[in-house]
């Protein structure tokens, strides 16, 4: 699951928000460094990773990739499923995505001390509105492009484009079935 699926599983307190987004971007030990509601949410943001990582359904849909892209089909698919949360808000919350988003972009400006990179790119994500406007397919490439600047081999994720289109209904269904399972998983 990439930002948005995080944020919306993650709890809505400011602290759970903040939480769901430093999964990302804080590594190592964590006792200590965070209150324990932030520190729960980071938690369950790598819970939800690693339970999202090994379940069949996410398996089935990485497996619809050709071989040469494999290796990097996790991020396709976490960057398509918020694709796919983003365009069917409305069937997972009652509060229009527009709203959801400008509280999610307060609470950030409103922090201080984000970690890392996510200081350096909350201000971009809230000018540009990034959790909004992934319900446009063609922004998708946008992401992937940006991804791919951080990669090693940026090859694995340019050009992925053309099999995300291809793929669009299944990979769509994919999510259908499986951010239903997902949500309960987050919420005990």
């Amino acid at each position: 699951m990439n930002y948005l699926a995080h944020l919306h599983l993650g709890g809505q307190e400011p602290e759970q928000l903040l939480g769901s987004l430093y999964g990302d971007f804080v590594k190592g030990r964590l006792e200590g460094r965070y209150s324990p509601k932030l520190l729960d949410a980071i938690q369950l943001h790598r819970q939800i990773d690693a339970f999202t990582d090994s379940h069949p359904v996410v398996l089935r849909a990485l497996g619809r990739f050709p071989a040469q892209r494999r290796r990097y089909a996790g991020i396709i698919v976490d960057v398509f499923f918020d694709h796919c949360l983003a365009r069917h808000w409305a069937d997972y919350s009652d509060v229009p995505l527009r709203h959801y988003t400008a509280g999610v972009y307060r609470v950030l400006a409103a922090e201080p001390e984000l970690p890392g990179r996510l200081a350096r790119m909350a201000p971009y994500m809230i000018a540009d509105d990034w959790l909004g406007s992934y319900q446009e397919f063609a922004v998708l490439e946008q992401v992937f492009n940006g991804i791919s600047r951080r990669l090693s081999k940026p090859e694995g994720i340019l050009g992925a484009m053309g099999e995300v289109r291809a793929l669009y209904e299944p990979l769509t269904e994919d999510f259908r079935e499986f951010y239903p399972i997902l949500q309960s998983f987050a919420d005990p």
